[in-house]
Formats: C-alpha cells, sequence, structure tokens
C-alpha cells in the first residue's frame, strides 16, 4: 500500500478559479493596478502597483476565506478560524455574508485594532494565551467539539482559489512579459495568483517574495518538503509563517519562476516609499514585493514590474514607527552621538555645524551622569533628518573633519 504522505497533492485549476470568481463576486471588489511614475523612474523599469491593500477588510483574505465557505455542505452553521490579523476579518465579513456564525481564536496580545475589526464583522472571540500556533490547535479542538467547520489561512483548495481570483484580475491587466510579485508567507495567494497566470498568461513570470527572517518557503524549495523554520521578529509578520504546506508548496513548485527573501531594511523602505511616492498606507507584509525590486541590483529596463500590495491593516500607532524605522533604512533618519567640551556654546556650535550641512534636528539629548568620559567632556545625543544616503554621510564626513567627535548609532 503506497504511503499517504507520498502522494502528490491535487493542484488547482483554472477552472476552479473561475468557479470562485462567480461565488466571491457579490462582496469581493476588483482591485485597482496602477502605475507609478515615481516608482518607475526610481527603479529604472516600469513599475505597476495592484492596490489589494483597498479591498473588503483590508487584504485579499476575503476572496479565499468566501469562497470556501460558500462551498461548505448544507447544514453547516458555524465555523471557526484562528488568526491574528488579516484572515480573521476575512472570516468574520464572509461568514456574516452568508449568514453563518463564526468564532476565532486570537493570541492574547493580538493588535487590539484587529481584534476590534474582526468583532465589528460579527466574530465571537476567544483569546488564548500563546502563539498563533496555540490558537490553530485550539481552533480545531473547538471545531471538533461543537461540530463546526475549521478554516484554515492557506492549507485548502478552496481558499488557494479564492485567492486566485486576483489573479485572474492580473491576467486581464498586467502589461507584456511582466514580472509580478507576490507576497508569499503560507504561499495560499501565490499559489491561485500562480495557477491563473499560468493559464491565462504564460508570457507573465511570477515571483514569490518573503521575509529572509521567516524564510518558510525558501527553506522548504531547497529540501523538496515542507520544513519548518526558526520563528523570528519581523516587520511583516503578516507573512511569518514558518512551515508551508505540501499543498501549497506543490503549486509553488509547479507554477512559480522562484521565491525571493528581502531584509528588514528594504521592507522598511518600501513602506516609506509607498507612502510617500505611491500615497498608499500598506502593512509591511504587502510590501516585500516592492522591497525585492529595491533589493535588485541589476533590473531588466524591458520586463515590466507589477507589485502585489496584498493588505493595508496596520495599527495607526505601529505606523508612526514602522515610517522611523523605513526613514533609517533609507538613510534619512539618524541618531548620531557627539562628544562635545563641557562649556558654554558647544552645544550650540556643533548644531550650527549641523545646520550648515542641512541636517535638521529633532530631538536632543544631554548626558553628564552615567557615561564614561572625561569630566570637561559631555555627551550629546541627536535625532537628525537627511535627504538621502549620500547627504548622510557625505556630512558626516564633513562634520568629523572639522574635529567633530560624531558617532552614527
Amino acid at each position: 500500500m503506497a504511503d499517504p504522505t507520498s502522494i502528490a497533492p491535487v493542484l488547482v485549476t483554472i477552472d476552479d478559479i473561475e468557479r470562485a470568481a462567480a461565488r466571491v463576486a457579490s462582496l469581493v471588489r476588483p482591485t485597482p493596478l496602477l502605475s507609478s511614475a515615481n516608482l518607475s523612474e526610481l527603479l529604472g523599469r516600469p513599475v505597476w502597483c495592484k492596490w489589494e491593500q483597498v479591498q473588503r477588510t483590508g487584504s485579499f483574505k476575503i476572496r479565499g476565506a468566501l469562497n470556501r465557505l460558500a462551498t461548505l455542505p448544507e447544514g453547516v452553521t458555524t465555523v471557526v478560524a484562528a488568526s491574528a490579523g488579516n484572515h480573521a476579518q476575512g472570516v468574520a465579513l464572509a461568514a456574516r455574508h452568508l449568514g453563518l456564525r463564526a468564532e476565532v481564536v486570537v493570541p492574547d496580545l493580538a493588535p487590539p485594532p484587529k481584534v476590534a475589526a474582526t468583532r465589528g464583522y460579527g466574530a465571537v472571540i476567544h483569546r488564548v494565551s500563546g502563539t498563533v500556533d496555540d490558537c490553530i490547535a485550539a481552533a480545531l479542538e473547538r471545531a471538533e467539539a461543537t461540530g463546526a467547520v475549521y478554516v484554515p489561512p492557506f492549507d485548502d483548495p478552496a481558499i488557494i482559489a479564492g485567492q486566485g481570483t486576483l489573479g485572474l484580475e492580473l491576467a486581464d491587466e498586467v502589461p507584456p512579459d511582466a514580472d509580478v510579485l507576490v507576497p508569499v508567507g503560507g504561499g495560499g495567494l501565490l499559489s491561485g495568483v500562480a495557477v491563473a497566470l499560468a493559464a491565462r498568461r504564460p508570457d507573465v513570470r511570477v515571483i514569490g517574495v518573503q521575509t529572509a527572517a521567516v524564510p518558510g518557503m525558501v527553506a522548504s524549495l531547497a529540501a523538496g518538503e515542507p520544513v519548518a523554520v526558526p520563528a523570528a521578529a519581523t516587520l511583516a509578520d503578516g507573512i511569518a509563517v514558518a512551515r508551508p504546506s505540501a499543498l501549497t508548496l506543490a503549486h509553488v513548485r509547479a507554477h512559480v519562476a522562484e521565491v525571493r527573501t528581502v531584509s528588514e531594511e528594504h521592507i522598511g523602505h518600501a513602506l516609506v516609499l509607498l507612502v510617500e511616492r505611491v500615497k498608499a498606507v500598506v502593512e509591511p507584509a504587502g510590501t516585500v514585493g516592492l522591497a525585492a525590486l529595491l533589493a535588485d541590483e541589476r533590473p531588466d529596463p524591458t520586463r515590466p514590474a507589477v507589485v502585489v500590495l496584498s493588505g493595508g491593516n496596520v495599527d495607526p500607532l505601529l505606523l508612526s514607527r514602522l515610517v522611523e524605522h523605513g526613514l533609517t533604512a533609507a538613510g534619512r533618519f539618524l541618531r548620531v552621538r557627539v562628544v562635545l567640551t563641557d562649556r558654554p556654546g558647544a552645544i550650540a556650535g556643533f548644531t550650527a555645524a549641523l545646520a550648515a550641512h542641512d541636517l535638521d534636528v529633532i530631538d536632543i539629548e544631554h548626558h553628564r551622569a552615567g557615561v564614561a568620559l572625561p569630566v570637561d567632556r559631555v555627551e550629546v545625543q541627536l535625532t537628525v533628518t537627511a535627504r538621502d544616503p549620500e547627504h548622510r554621510d557625505t556630512a558626516l564626513g564633513a562634520l568629523r573633519a572639522a574635529g567633530f567627535d560624531v558617532t552614527l548609532l
């Protein structure tokens, strides 16, 4: 008898995705694909952005959730999901739309705005101490105990087919011979989009992008089977999935040209660029496609790039910190330490030197106690802004050449 684990998963087809499109049309809105002259000039190739962050619930997740719930057998009244964010909101709204009861298990430290939004769509919230994995275990137990149906975030053909409806839209929109860059965590969105574009637009190359902090899909592709990578902190928490499923891995191997990883610095830089140059508020997980273009040292100017902005659910308080991080990564927001002689006018002289080099001071801290310095010296830490990395480096070099003992923190 064959080992069940060795049986290849059955892949979603374009027919599955077309049927999903008919099911979700009553709620899912087509999202715009917009060209960006600013990004195109910056990156040296035509750049287009798919604005999925303006989708209902603020992300693509509603597509898969609604398709999955629309295919439930008769008699099902309750669904259960585990999520700290976008999947929870997608399941909650889809359930309300179809007249079902939704229960969502969330970590006790889940972001309050996301929990409030999920509850606002009508879901019953259950809090569990621990990680999302602990929530999944609790959701599966509750589904078994109550007869509810568990709705996974990506490991389900109906979920993949629903996410593939975004690929159908792209198939009608993207320019010829484009590279389509899609965020990947568990791989549901990447799988569905890749199936649709492989069937409808074979001239298009699909590229998955994930954070280098949690490269579960990249590691699994290298191993030839799903493997888990260690959990790690990342700005892109929405795609911090340690292990994809055999189902999504099979789709990626069949239809995706490559999967790249990007650094935290490039993710932060991409977030700031989208806010500043595209006027788009996108959560960090949704910026990784643009981050990959920023990291590309040899862009092909003949191939248009299409970046899927997969979600925009970000806490406003967190957004301010993310923008600060992104400005730092872009070389425009920096903290410096300078050691000065402890005499009147020393700080004024240094700030005048900063102004002479067009560095704008936005915060300053003066330290005499608690620092290992001679008694006639004082440490000053400043937060300043620069135009770009070249301006930053030139200004710091000039300050040092003028005799200032200045260090970039």
